[in-house]
């Protein structure tokens, strides 16, 4: 089920950013078979806590060994798309680079996540999320005045201006392939999609209302009506009354409407407005001011942590979580009318559906336990895939 379902994925398993792009690419109904390694289908269970890998079918494949790069190429001339997260080069040694690929099917989606992109001067440096941002201008901002720049977790360019990017460049490509009927690369550099995510900041630059000292610009923690506070119980709430019309319910809701205060945009006045409401919102519990707040447009929100989410009245009444096998993770988006897509299944154990998969894909047992005895391909737990139970996932979740 989903938008995308018939669109065949091969996943060459990687980190973060491009499991992220194949589970939002198998959350809307595409197949999508990961190719691991041999070496992790031998390394136990930590995989299928994952929830970026959810949603597939997984092979084990040593693509160092010849008979490993040719059940790739066999895999690849049945796929729509390619998605691989290698440093520039890694794949060409392996015989599997876009070339290789695009003279077994020349409509193929070749999507490359990496961190710097395929050309450049770094483009072989080893990098981060922390790197990427650093270097795009993202990172710089954030924080409070006066201190260190805070790296948002991994969040902008791992999950946002890569594997987010990464996607909306597969479907563009699939797209222009309708008319073109050809397959072309994708690359993908975390440090571009980062760079985009920052296009506002660049207009607010060229019409003069960007400070460039961190700390001192509206949405970065400057103003009193766009930040967070300490509650009774040692909680926060989030403050985001940016219009007027918000910030006046903001100050009836704090009990300060009609007070001696500042206007809301003199910045002269904004020390005295942030302690007015720091002390206010200390005389009740982050709760407490949830319920308080609940049905006004004062902007103001409890700060839940992940494992608070998943309760929240509103994202459980959307079901914007679901339980995967027992594991609490957010459900696929977005939301189509005609077709919604499955719950996802659970990330598959590391080579558990070699036998299944390969035979889905158009290999005969004969060939799969040929792979298996030489090594090419392993399934998990060292069992031979030929012998694996009909359904793998479930037997050995």
């Amino acid at each position: 089920m989903g938008p995308l379902s018939g669109l065949r994925v091969v996943e060459i398993a990687s980190a973060a950013p491009a499991p992220f792009a194949c589970m939002v690419l198998s959350d809307l109904g595409a197949e999508v078979l990961r190719i691991d390694r041999p070496s992790t289908a031998r390394r136990g269970r930590a995989q299928t806590l994952d929830p970026l890998v959810r949603g597939r079918q997984s092979v084990a494949v040593d693509l160092k060994s010849s008979g490993g790069s040719e059940v790739v190429r066999r895999l690849v001339a049945g796929a729509d798309v390619l998605v691989e997260g290698f440093r520039p080069g890694v794949m060409e040694r392996l015989g599997l680079g876009p070339d290789d690929c695009a003279q077994i099917n020349a409509q193929l989606i070749y999507a490359r996540m990496t961190g710097w992109g395929q050309s450049g001067p770094l483009a072989a440096r080893a990098g981060h999320d922390i790197n990427y941002i650093a270097l795009a201008g993202a990172l710089e901002p954030l924080g409070r005045a006066g201190e260190r720049p805070l790296p948002p977790l991994n969040l902008v360019a791992d999950f946002g201006g890569g594997g987010m990017l990464l996607v909306v460049g597969v479907l563009a490509a699939l797209h222009e392939r309708t008319a073109s009927g050809r397959g072309q690369i994708v690359d993908a550099a975390m440090v571009d999609g980062t760079a985009l995510l920052t296009a506002f900041v660049h207009g607010m630059r060229a019409q003069g209302i960007w400070s460039e000292t961190r700390g001192e610009n509206v949405l970065g923690g400057a103003a009193p009506f766009y930040d967070t506070y300490v509650t009774a119980d040692g909680g926060y709430v989030a403050v985001g009354a940016l219009e007027r019309k918000f910030y006046d319910q903001l100050l009836a809701g704090l009990g300060l409407a009609g007070d001696d205060l500042p206007e809301q945009l003199d910045r002269s006045g904004w020390p005295q407005l942030r302690a007015r409401f720091a002390q206010v919102f200390l005389t009740r519990t982050r709760d407490e001011w949830a319920e308080h707040f609940a049905t006004s447009d004062a902007c103001v929100s409890p700060v839940l942590s992940p494992g608070e989410a998943p309760a929240d009245s509103h994202l459980s009444s959307r079901e914007t979580f679901v339980d995967v096998g027992g594991l609490v993770q957010p459900a696929p988006a977005p939301r189509f009318s005609r077709t919604p897509p499955d719950v996802p299944s659970r990330a598959p154990l590391p080579g558990a559906d070699s036998a299944e998969a390969l035979a889905r894909w158009g290999f005969d047992a004969s060939e799969v336990a040929r792979l298996v005895q030489s090594g090419c391909v392993v399934s998990s737990g060292g069992v031979p895939a030929h012998a694996a139970p009909a359904e793998p996932v479930e037997a050995t979740a």
